[in-house]
């Protein structure tokens, strides 16, 4: 992807470059949402080292616990328009997207579309997730 960045093979060794740039609060969620409430596109950068994926694990049951809130993702694709992806997920389930951006073929190549995720609106009820990044983030 035409990216400098390289991964050390062990997650320890990657938080000790986070820590030794000042990324030092760790950042797992435990998000909470209720009636009417919703998280807007975004990406999780806390910093000059970001892992390229993370995780989000949904906690709550779709449709028993919660209406709306669905898991969202976006690609800003150069030149064209963005593109939206509605993830489903049932209790106990993972998504695993990356933080910044993700690799595309394209007919010169491989080059990379911009990334941004995001939940709908909660209709009803209360939704839990866990959200796991694996950069540390900077202390305030």
């Amino acid at each position: 992807m035409k990216i400098d960045a390289r991964y050390p093979e062990a997650h320890a060794e990657f938080l000790e470059r986070c820590h030794a740039a000042g990324q030092t609060e760790p950042t797992p969620l435990l998000l909470k949402y209720e009636v009417n409430d919703y998280n807007c596109l975004h990406q999780d950068l806390y910093g000059e080292y970001v892992f390229p994926i993370q995780v989000a694990v949904l906690l709550s049951e779709p449709a028993r616990d919660f209406s709306g809130g669905e898991f969202v993702l976006t690609e800003q694709r150069p030149r064209m328009q963005s593109r939206t992806e509605v993830v489903p997920l049932g209790r106990g389930d993972a998504v695993i997207f990356p933080v910044r951006h993700r690799p595309v073929q394209g007919t010169r190549g491989v080059y990379r579309v911009n990334m941004r995720h995001g939940v709908s609106r909660i209709r009803s009820g209360h939704r839990m997730t866990l959200g796991i990044i694996f950069h540390d983030a900077a202390s305030n």
